[in-house]
């Protein structure tokens, strides 16, 4: 028969100097759960003849490694090696230094985020970012929300609703996770006028599309796809042209939120502007390179309306996205984002500083436990950012005994930190672009640990 009697009590085990630090650091409760729930998995060793010597030691540390991974949560850094520099399942845009110094300084005590230090009085948080963002872009006017479908259901709920709004059959498109701009469209309680072909739209048949009930011309850039071939789709200022003629605003949602004009295919914002665009929305996050935000700049009258509209209240930012905004649009107008805004540095990296960086890192590895090679490839934008854009890399691929491709991948995902890789061609590899420069010692570290 089995003898549970070595199972110590939860009070005896309690009375240990390690148990009582884990209560001080994690609660009694929580504590109390993660000894009971080691005590029944030793119980269950025990009755299946497993040899247990010293059992309140393995309970106490059993309970210790289950308060750490329940304490740790499910949010984790990550080293980022695919090569995709906009990873949404990554959390998009890494964020620069200063705009995390920034949000440090805001989130750890009060700021003024409603209130008017001038007039002492209560004010608007909706004013924060706007001078930067309209300085930037030319803009009249500016309000942020808390993504760029925000944005989007904002722009189409304060001005369009019960109202048509006429977009090209060719821009109906769905981003990640489901979301269509149909179907935004039709939640906003704006008509959807649907004009054009799926892959030629004219000016002629917005113009054609224009009723009373008319309220806007909707343009949305095709970030995530290209459509090749027998295609025609008015430029921006055609439709501009075309709405000041009929009296109806442009409205653009360029997605990507560029505000450097040297990304082939990618519409910079100040362009949308300069070329009369009413409304531009795009995200904060992407190309931009901030904090998840969905940010409306253009025409002060319009920007007035979806200020005061009620559903402003509920897609509102709150003060560390604007923290974070004003920090990133701070580099931006320093002229300092093309190295310190982390996904415009990755956007210009040389594939020679990549290739270097590999061989340091191979250099490092033990050649009898690894096989490596370095071969050409290309990283991705990513974040539905300039699909066709392909930046040439040098790419890291490894090999391992005993481990199938899928295996190592799998291995590297179970590292502390995750490393997330990619596989081409049936080889595990190593896209150092979106790696940052100070994680490759630690890589390295990773890489030779012995399991």
């Amino acid at each position: 028969m089995p003898d549970f009697r070595i199972i110590p009590s939860i009070e005896v085990l309690r009375q240990r100097s390690g148990v009582r630090a884990l209560e001080s650091q994690h609660g009694v409760g929580a504590t109390i759960e993660a000894l009971r729930a080691a005590a029944t998995t030793l119980r269950a060793k025990i009755a299946a003849g497993d040899t247990v010597t010293a059992a309140a030691a393995d309970i106490e540390a059993m309970a210790s490694a289950s308060l750490a991974e329940a304490s740790r949560g499910s949010l984790r850094p990550v080293i980022n090696a695919t090569g995709i520099i906009i990873h949404t399942n990554l959390g998009r845009a890494p964020l620069a230094e200063a705009a995390l110094g920034r949000a440090i300084a805001i989130a750890s005590g009060y700021c003024n985020l409603e209130y008017d230090l001038a007039r002492g009085a209560r004010g608007s948080r909706s004013v924060h970012a706007e001078a930067l963002l309209c300085a930037l872009t030319g803009a009249e006017a500016a309000i942020v929300v808390n993504n760029n479908a925000a944005a989007a259901l904002l722009i189409l709920t304060g001005l369009a609703q019960g109202r048509e709004v006429a977009i090209s059959r060719g821009e109906l498109v769905e981003i990640g996770g489901g979301f269509r701009v149909p179907d935004v469209l039709r939640q906003s309680g704006a008509l959807l006028r649907e004009v054009g072909t799926t892959n030629r739209t004219r000016v002629g048949d917005y113009t054609a599309a224009v009723s009373p009930s008319t309220a806007m011309f909707l343009r949305v850039h095709p970030s995530n796809f290209r459509i090749e071939g027998f295609t025609e789709r008015p430029t921006v200022v055609e439709l501009v042209e075309a709405g000041r003629a009929m009296q109806i605003p442009i409205v653009e949602d360029i997605g990507s939120g560029s505000l450097l004009d040297d990304l082939a295919d990618e519409p910079s914002v100040q362009a949308s502007i300069a070329a009369g665009v009413d409304i531009v929305c795009f995200s904060g996050d992407k190309l931009l390179g901030g904090p998840q935000a969905g940010i409306i700049a253009g025409r002060r009258h319009l920007i007035e309306r979806l200020r005061s509209h009620p559903l402003m209240r509920a897609l509102r930012a709150d003060k560390i996205t604007f923290a974070l905004l004003e920090s990133t649009l701070v580099e931006y107008a320093a002229g300092r984002a093309a190295s310190t805004v982390p996904v415009q540095r990755m956007l210009r990296m040389p594939a020679a500083d990549i290739e270097r960086r590999a061989q340091s890192i191979a250099a490092q590895l033990p050649a009898d436990r690894w096989r490596v090679a370095f071969i050409g490839g290309v990283s991705a934008v990513g974040g539905g950012s300039a699909p066709g854009l392909q930046l040439p890399t040098v790419l890291l691929a490894l090999e391992r005994d005993g481990r199938s491709p899928d295996d190592l991948a799998q291995w590297l995902r179970m590292l502390d930190p995750p490393v997330i890789a990619r596989i081409d061609h049936d080889r595990v590899v190593l896209d150092l672009r979106t790696v940052m420069a100070d994680q490759d010692a630690a890589l390295v570290a990773l890489l030779n640990r012995e399991t």
